[in-house]
């Protein structure tokens, strides 16, 4: 299983020490493989998008109004996070129900 998010976030650490087996791919650094944020934007729409990050609060109007796939591809720490992926099944965030459906604490 593979957790994409920031090494230094504290919400992905969670969920990396809660997955057994699971490894974090730090977004910033590693970057995603080709297709899976298209696949996360299909799946999550805007809701990849965290508009609550200083990030986000960082930008500009105009940078805003930018599509979500090329603003996740400019600035990756504007992601959502967790982005896990478990055998092809995508799963946003650190929530109840993907605790839940991950078998985590």
């Amino acid at each position: 299983m593979k957790i994409y998010g920031l090494k230094n976030c504290d919400t992905c650490r969670k969920a990396l020490k809660q997955v057994p087996g699971s490894s974090l791919i730090d977004i910033r650094a590693e970057g995603m493989p080709d297709g899976l944020l298209e696949a996360a934007l299909a799946q999550f729409g805007a809701k990849l998008v965290n508009t609550r990050s200083t990030t986000w609060r960082g930008l500009s109007e105009e940078d805003r109004a930018n599509a979500p796939l090329d603003l996740l591809q400019a600035h990756p720490a504007l992601m959502k996070r967790p982005l896990i992926e478990r055998d092809g099944e995508l799963f946003l965030g650190w929530d109840q129900n993907t605790k839940a459906a991950l078998g985590a604490g």
